[in-house]
């Protein structure tokens, strides 16, 4: 295994709520101490329903939102101070691709003039260089020079997530965070993109955050998953082996709910209620009210995330030998 490019740990952050003009205030716990480590070459996986707290970790780990409490590491360093010149170095090696591409270009620009930002930026190279570099971009990601002209609404949903890889790319940069990218395409192209940004990270050695809800896409591309729910890391192992033996509930809910080949629709775990309002955390495991399998220690502890095999982390008290005697 590599040396970790990336390196999370337990990070938190909360955010204050108030519902109403004269509601009190209530703190939200969006990620709860994640610790995560990223390979030099890998592709981590971030699963999880909508609101479990992925995008904030995304934002967290590319600097673009500080953690009230932790730490990101890349590359062996702390993440530099915001404005500092060591800030826009290590943010020239790593880039974010985010889910809405029409929603991440400006409409005014042709997309030409918006991949050489990042160079323009940082100031990477002469002007003719830059032109260059704009093309070679286009062509890597299987688009033409001419596509260079257009403007983003001239371009379907497919090539405008294109443009936004390219630019991601511009300044060659290490680390991608990818936050659910192609959850806006149709299911043909998505394949396409995906395969794509596969292709390139053999290329260029990249190394990817690929948050997403969709285990399907999740599974094609990851070499390791983790698995979020309510702010926390519940599970993580590698894609393979997690895909085909979860151990937490909640994994196992999510794996049953993924469509696989010979797999019975009858085999699905179907889980009862909606997640909890992020404001009124359940106490112990924020899972226990939906598990299908709580026991009473679920409602009064929260499990730690911990190991359960050389290359698997659970966070359940059910895989462990106390679970089976407090069910007893």
């Amino acid at each position: 295994m590599s040396a970790p490019l990336v390196e999370v740990s337990a990070i938190s952050r909360t955010y204050s709520m108030r519902s109403g003009m004269f509601g009190r205030a209530a703190a939200v716990h969006a990620v709860d101490g994640v610790s995560l480590t990223i390979a030099r070459g890998q592709t981590l996986g971030l699963v999880g329903e909508s609101g479990s707290g992925k995008s904030t970790t995304g934002r967290i780990v590319l600097g673009l939102e500080p953690p009230d409490s932790g730490e990101v590491r890349f590359d062996g360093k702390p993440m530099a101070a915001p404005g500092t010149a060591a800030w826009r170095a290590q943010r020239a090696r790593m880039q974010m691709i985010f889910q809405d591409p029409l929603g991440a270009l400006d409409r005014r620009l042709p997309v030409a003039t918006q991949i050489r930002e990042p160079l323009d930026i940082h100031g990477v190279g002469t002007p003719s260089m830059r032109e260059d570099r704009v093309r070679e971009l286009l062509r890597a990601v299987e688009l033409t020079p001419a596509h260079g002209a257009r403007y983003p609404g001239a371009l379907s949903g497919g090539q405008r997530q294109r443009i936004v890889l390219a630019r991601a790319l511009a300044t060659k940069p290490d680390f991608l965070v990818c936050d659910e990218p192609v959850s806006a395409l149709d299911v043909s192209i998505q394949a396409q993109v995906v395969n794509l940004l596969a292709d390139l990270q053999a290329q260029l050695g990249l190394t990817l955050l690929f948050i997403s809800h969709d285990l399907r896409v999740v599974r094609q591309i990851s070499n390791v998953v983790a698995v979020m729910y309510l702010g926390r890391i519940v599970e993580i192992g590698s894609a393979d082996d997690l895909f085909a033996r979860p151990e937490h509930p909640y994994t196992q809910a999510l794996v049953s709910a993924s469509p696989a080949p010979g797999r019975r629709s009858a085999s699905r775990i179907v889980l009862s209620g909606d997640p909890p309002n992020p404001a009124a955390r359940p106490q112990g495991c924020a899972f226990h009210p939906r598990c299908p399998r709580a026991i009473a220690r679920c409602a009064s502890e929260v499990p730690a995330l911990e190991a359960v095999a050389s290359d698997r982390q659970v966070a359940c008290h059910l895989v462990s030998g106390a679970a089976t005697r407090d069910a007893a």
